[in-house]
């Protein structure tokens, strides 16, 4: 299983001017990589590297950052490719998606590039990496992490490291290869319902209210229009300094609860149950009020959360198809629409069972993880001599 870790770079000041020269000039190098491969219509590796290898040399690259920078573009189109095949930038004949394809991809000066072990080696001892520049290689460039993380550093660190620039920060994003941990035959699911006014309720009567997290957002939603709207430098400056501060504390509650769902499910035995929830944005109607609410819920993260910790400890995880779990009675299998009361309450027309309508969505997700599971396992049956 791979996973990421961040470290920080601290950099001296000479150090730090050649980082950013190194960012600006290979990203510089993939804009105009990206126009060839645009206009020649060459996305492939290998033909593209024909028609830009030698300009890369020209331009003060090394040879593998060359490599690199033709690769970074390749990357990039064929996530654009999957993109528009998915139709993550929406119909065929939207404006998104139509100026998305008319157009070369366009990198940031402070993009990220990536390293392989010839151009970036570590020094744990010393809590220093020796990495390559455009003014050559820069040595004993200081480095900052959690004990936890420079022992996973030690011990897992495989392939390629990203060097980014965040705010004037230098970051180097290490890719780790953690073996996963078999996993085990389940006794039962935990069926976890993700929504919005609850972040996520388990069938054993763990519930995450999201009521903190949605007043944090429109909190600094309030305070982006507030700044924006006065406008001056000062408000400018504070902007910067605020941003991505939402994203951040979203994903430490994600975190808190994705943690949560795996020790539970752990500590009992049980495996975990998800609803696939790809594509609900763009199903769902909703009035104008409240699309900001759906277009912030980080359904997508948690669920990736949670995954990746249930691989680290052997949970088995499933998804199962979300129809219907708010309107069935997990009682009696009744399915009706006038079942859900309003939001918090499900009242059963059939058996007039009233509980929490999260409770008796995870109820019903978890039921079908469970019929998902035995569908999917490897038959018990013996072989016929």
């Amino acid at each position: 299983m791979k996973i990421v870790t961040q470290v920080k770079l601290m950099p001296e000041a000479g150090q730090a001017a050649a980082l950013r020269s190194t960012l600006r000039t290979v990203n510089e190098a993939a804009c105009w990589v990206s126009v060839v491969a645009f206009e020649r219509r060459v996305p492939r590796e290998y033909e593209l590297r024909k028609h830009t290898y030698g300009e890369l040399k020209a331009r003060g690259l090394g040879a593998q950052a060359a490599q690199h920078v033709i690769k970074k573009t390749c990357d990039a189109y064929t996530a654009l490719k999957a993109n528009l095949r998915a139709g993550n930038l929406g119909k065929p004949s939207s404006k998104r998606r139509l100026r998305a394809a008319a157009k070369p991809i366009v990198f940031r000066p402070e993009a990220a590039q990536p390293y392989d072990d010839r151009c970036l080696s570590w020094q744990y001892d010393a809590g220093t990496v020796s990495i390559w520049t455009t003014a050559g290689r820069l040595r004993n460039v200081r480095f900052a992490c959690s004990p936890d993380a420079l022992k996973m550093l030690r011990e897992h660190r495989k392939g390629e490291s990203d060097l980014i620039e965040r705010d004037g920060v230098f970051y180097l994003i290490a890719v780790l290869d953690i073996p996963e941990t078999e996993p085990y035959e389940p006794s039962g699911f935990v069926g976890v319902d993700l929504g919005i006014a609850n972040i996520a309720t388990t069938s054993t009567g763990y519930r995450a209210a999201g009521r903190g997290l949605n007043r944090h957002r429109k909190r600094q939603l309030a305070l982006r229009k507030k700044l924006q709207a006065k406008g001056t430098k000062s408000a400018k400056r504070l902007l910067k300094k605020r941003s991505r501060k939402e994203a951040r504390h979203t994903a430490n509650v994600n975190h808190i609860v994705s943690k949560a769902i795996v020790t539970t499910a752990e500590r009992t035995g049980s495996g975990i149950a998800l609803e696939d929830l790809t594509g609900i944005r763009s199903r769902v109607r909703l009035r104008k009020d409240q699309r900001t609410s759906l277009h912030s819920w980080s359904f997508h993260q948690l669920a990736s959360f949670v995954e990746y910790k249930a691989k680290r400890a052997g949970v088995p995880l499933v998804y199962v198809d979300p129809a219907y779990t708010s309107r069935q009675c997990s009682e009696c299998g009744h399915i009706d629409r006038c079942n859900r009361v309003d939001q918090a309450t499900f009242a059963c027309r059939a058996c007039g069972t009233l509980m929490h309508a999260d409770d008796n969505a995870s109820h019903n997700i978890r039921r079908k993880g469970e019929a998902e599971w035995t569908a999917g396992r490897e038959s018990r049956v013996p072989a016929t001599p």
